[in-house]
Parts: structure tokens; C-alpha cells; sequence
């Protein structure tokens, strides 16, 4: 069994995006692992694994357009199935 459930990727084009201050948002405040923020201050990529993938999206939209979405369910991969 997985510890998080769900990996998330997707892009975020704002202004002044700082992948540092992205990265300490999400290590304070979501549960998760496996945390990628890279990127320059107009596009950042986001790849992050939980159980609360709203909660990664409410925030990154609030930084900019986020697009690009994939929510995938690795529970459901690891046993063979779509999704």
C-alpha cells in the first residue's frame, strides 16, 4: 500500500514565481512526497505525490494558470489497471 495515493504534475505560468517559496509552501503545509518545483519566475513545474490533490491545485491556481493537469492514481497503476 502506498503512503500517498495520488501524483500530481502540471505547469504554472504566472509573474514572479519562485520555485524556492513554492517548495517551502508545499513542505509546510501539504502532505506529501516526492516534491519537484522547477522552473523560472514566468513557468513552473509542479510533480508532487498525496492524498489531497485539491489542495495542490487550490494552491497553485492561486499563483498563477495552472494547466497541463495529470492526476494519477498510483494505487491504481501499481495493480495493473488505468488511471
Amino acid at each position: 500500500m502506498l503512503e500517498f495515493k495520488y501524483d500530481v504534475q502540471l505547469l504554472i505560468e504566472g509573474n514572479n514565481l519562485d520555485e524556492d517559496v513554492i517548495a517551502d509552501y508545499f513542505n509546510n503545509n501539504l502532505k506529501g512526497d516526492c516534491l519537484l518545483a522547477v522552473g523560472d519566475e514566468e513557468l513552473i513545474k509542479i510533480h508532487f505525490h498525496t492524498n489531497e490533490p485539491w489542495k495542490v491545485l487550490e494552491y497553485c491556481n492561486s499563483l498563477g494558470e495552472i494547466y497541463d493537469i495529470v492526476v494519477e492514481d498510483m494505487d491504481r497503476q501499481s495493480r495493473g489497471l488505468q488511471g
